[in-house]
């Protein structure tokens, strides 16, 4: 099959593709964010030219977990997160194949993440951080939220594997 008639993506691939392009954009966005709280906590506890903000400890842990967290999505939909090369080449079929399993793994841990970040975040509702008075609920989500990724970006990765398992051309 030439580059011409290679076959378009169809709606799942477009919309995780799209979904994966914003998580990076909002890591970059975190990323950026995170360097204000961190910069201020550094210069006033090494200078007198601004005075100790104690907010700026909570904004840039909130900061710090929403990184790690949109950083978690996007390594399971790039395969680099929870992977780790321990058997030897065992053919593409093989690979997938223990792949498979790997991913049965995270999909459990998705679920556990979806079902107790639930509970989490509504453990947080109605709360409020001490020192910068933020609604907890904003940081309980991202963990639901973490797992409801986790499951999307597997479906397409469980398709790839099962189709190099039973021998099919994979899409891009």
């Amino acid at each position: 099959m030439s580059m011409s008639e290679t076959p378009s993506p169809g709606l799942w691939r477009r919309f995780t593709a799209a979904y994966a392009a914003l998580l990076s954009h909002l890591l970059v966005v975190a990323v950026a964010i995170l360097i204000i709280p961190v910069t201020l906590q550094i210069v006033s506890r090494h200078t007198e030219l601004i005075p100790s903000y104690i907010w700026t400890e909570e904004m840039a842990r909130f900061l710090f977990i929403w990184t790690i967290i949109i950083g978690a999505m996007i390594g399971v939909r790039e395969s680099t997160h929870f992977e780790v090369d321990l058997l030897p080449r065992l053919g593409a079929r093989g690979e997938a194949l223990a792949r498979l399993c790997g991913r049965i793994g995270i999909l459990a841990l998705s679920l556990v993440f979806v079902w107790a970040g639930i509970q989490f975040t509504r453990f947080g509702w109605y709360r409020i951080s001490e020192l910068a008075e933020l609604p907890l609920w904003t940081i309980h989500i991202a963990w639901p939220l973490m797992g409801l990724t986790w499951l999307v970006f597997l479906g397409e990765l469980f398709v790839d594997d099962l189709k190099i398992i039973l021998g099919k051309d994979v899409q891009s």
